[in-house]
């Protein structure tokens, strides 16, 4: 086990993952906390997912527990912060990573699709950060680590209105609470993965596009500069440096995990 986050307490919101041939970027988040040390609270609307990832961890010897919670409702986040504290007595790390996609365009888009996708991607993290801040202020002290996409400042191939807004939104929120509590001891930042093999991004933009699981690798491979999509594990990695103290000097960053994609302009 590692000492990068030792006697920390984490939340991580979407702990669980989406069935599939791969691991989410929540879980694999989560499991490398608890093996660099903290305690970490997993929610996640799924308790069957999230209790998943508890036996994952526990059986590595790693101190986890599950939350169920929608992070859409506010009662729920304030539940979700009041848990932890009650648990382990602190917050000091919040993890953002719920996140669902919306193909489309403007006019293809029905305003029903619009409000959920921003509800999930952007207000949940509103909510989580109003129910955790608080007890960080108490503390003088805290990590909040949002999970954005480059699709917040590249366009996809595809229309893909509603989320790259939403991204957008969250490069925006991370910012502005960076610098509104820089002075109090709480950083904010944010990771930009790109072309990620999660089972949410091949099973659910396959299934947009119409076209197999292996044709949407092959394609995504070919854009990588590095030739090869990202896995959970890499974006997981950059959360344990932003929520360590290593990272103690940076707030407000947009951090891109993307194989060199944002390099080709």
């Amino acid at each position: 086990m590692g000492e990068r986050l030792h006697d920390k307490v984490a939340i991580v919101v979407g702990a669980g993952s989406t069935p599939g041939e791969t691991m989410g970027n929540g879980r694999a988040t989560a499991i490398l906390f608890a093996r660099e040390g903290a305690r970490v609270l997993l929610v996640d609307r799924d308790g069957d997912s999230a209790e998943e990832t508890r036996r994952m961890i526990a059986s590595e010897g790693g101190e986890a527990r599950s939350c169920v919670a929608d992070v859409t409702s506010s009662d729920a986040c304030a539940r979700m912060a009041e848990a932890c504290v009650e648990a382990w007595g602190r917050i000091d790390i919040l993890h953002n990573n719920v996140g669902i996609g919306g193909m489309g365009g403007p006019v293809e888009l029905t305003e029903v699709a619009w409000r959920r996708v921003l509800d999930v991607n952007v207000t949940s993290m509103f909510l989580t950060c109003k129910h955790v801040l608080p007890t960080m202020e108490r503390q003088r002290s805290g990590a909040i680590v949002n999970i954005s996409s480059l699709a917040a400042i590249r366009a996809a191939p595809y229309p893909m209105l509603v989320y790259n807004t939403s991204k957008a939104a969250v490069n925006g929120l991370t910012r502005s609470i960076a610098m509104q509590y820089a002075d109090r001891g709480i950083r904010a930042n944010a990771i930009m993965p790109g072309l990620i093999e999660t089972p949410m991004a091949m099973e659910g933009i396959a299934a947009g596009l119409g076209i197999s699981r292996s044709e949407l690798k092959r394609r995504r491979d070919a854009a990588v500069p590095m030739k090869h999509m990202g896995e959970a594990w890499d974006v997981a990695w950059a959360a344990v440096y932003l929520a360590s103290d290593e990272a103690r000097y940076v707030t407000g960053v947009l951090l891109p995990v993307d194989g060199g994609v944002t390099l080709k302009g």
